[in-house]
């Protein structure tokens, strides 16, 4: 829960400014959300030398060693607000809720392809809201609605081949949503944009109840499916072994220095 308009910052300030309504900005926070799962994970194929299977032969070696990293995120939708335009009300600097004229408000979830294809689909009852037609506050509270959930996979598969004993090369392929899932954004809430014929039935929705735009949380800022092939060149300045000797050559240098030192 939280006072709306002041998200996550100590600087914003309420969406209404009247001292005498300050109460009607108590609501759900702009961050809530009810439920999020997310995982993490590493795992090296079992083939190759040491493994479990194809631990030896030409199949192991091209198979060992490859290692699969990936993420995957799965959350509930963010919090947004059925507004409406002011009409009568007379308060600069404070937003409007619409008035809540069904007791439950149904969501109808429409699919994907739907969304996608800019079709006249609801993600929710346009009937349940009305604006308001007199000088006061809407009856809907902010944040009321929760946009749609989310569903995000990150997967990469690398493998590091030594080609000398100072020098290594690491491919990586990695594919970012993989199940290219879209993530879309929450559905327009400005009931004054829903335009109605007078038999009352819908002549345009004009953005109200529809998912106009995409919520990005894939990487690189694209929300599509993307594959980034890389090369990685590893090397070292000093090999162990040359570490090694450069270690025993000081040992040596200090014991004799040493030595020096007790003697009359």
């Amino acid at each position: 829960m939280g006072v709306d308009g002041l998200g996550s910052v100590s600087t914003g300030s309420p969406s209404i400014k009247l001292p005498e309504y300050r109460y009607l900005n108590w609501g759900l926070s702009a961050l809530h959300m009810p439920h999020k799962f997310s995982v993490a994970s590493i795992f090296e194929l079992p083939f190759g030398n040491g493994k479990r299977w194809l631990a030896t032969g030409p199949a192991g070696a091209v198979l060992g060693g490859w290692q699969i990293n990936g993420i995957l995120q799965a959350f509930a939708g963010m919090p947004y607000t059925i507004t409406a335009g002011s009409g009568p009300l007379n308060t600069p600097g404070s937003s409007q809720r619409a008035d809540q004229v069904k007791a439950t408000v149904e969501t109808f979830r429409p699919s994907n392809d739907a969304v996608q294809a800019r079709e006249q689909v609801s993600w929710f009852d346009p009937f349940a809201f009305a604006p308001v037609d007199e000088p006061r506050f809407g009856t809907s509270s902010f944040n009321k609605m929760l946009g749609p959930s989310q569903f995000n996979v990150d997967l990469g598969i690398f493998r590091k081949f030594r080609l000398t004993e100072e020098k290594s090369l690491e491919a990586r392929v990695e594919v970012m949503n993989f199940t290219n899932t879209p993530h879309l954004g929450n559905p327009g809430g400005n009931r004054s944009n829903l335009l109605l014929n007078p038999d009352g039935t819908i002549r345009s929705l004009a953005g109200y109840t529809q998912v106009t735009d995409l919520r990005n949380i894939g990487r690189e800022g694209i929300d599509q499916r993307t594959v980034r092939l890389g090369l990685r060149l590893g090397f070292l300045t000093l090999s162990l072994s040359s570490c090694l000797r450069v270690f025993v050559v000081l040992t040596r240098g200090r014991m004799r220095f040493c030595r020096k030192l007790r003697s009359p």
